[in-house]
């Protein structure tokens, strides 16, 4: 006989893993600071890549400037501009991508306490369902 509240404990266990639930589940494998350290540490390194690259090309467009006027520069001056703009950048992607990983963590822990209460009950339904030795 076909027990139904089973097959619906399954059917929403089944889809939880099939859709949200794999990066969910992934999740679990990391503690908070450890995931969130390690979407930073990613999101900085990011930054400084994209930071550079948009620095290069930026040199690159002014080169003709930079090669007439190479001697009368204030090469200082342009220097602390360029790193206090870049403290800025990766400031601001640190503080942001620390505070939406730790809200995506936070949310996946409540997604997957769910999950492990539907879990219990699946056992609980076999347990029920099992005959005692």
């Amino acid at each position: 006989m076909l027990n139904n509240r089973k097959i619906r404990l399954m059917t929403k266990l089944a889809v939880f893993e099939n859709k949200t639930g794999k990066e969910d589940i992934s999740l679990s494998k990391y503690y908070k600071t450890d995931y969130v350290r390690f979407q930073v540490l990613k999101s900085i390194i990011s930054a400084t890549v994209g930071y550079i690259l948009i620095l290069t090309l930026l040199v690159l467009y002014k080169l003709e400037y930079i090669i007439k006027n190479a001697v009368s520069l204030d090469y200082k001056t342009l220097g602390s501009y360029a790193l206090g703009i870049y403290i800025i950048i990766v400031t601001v992607y640190g503080l942001g991508s620390l505070a939406w990983f730790s809200f995506k963590y936070d949310t996946s822990r409540k997604k997957l306490i769910r999950y492990f209460k539907l879990l219990k009950r699946l056992k609980k339904v076999y347990s029920e369902e099992m005959p005692e030795s």
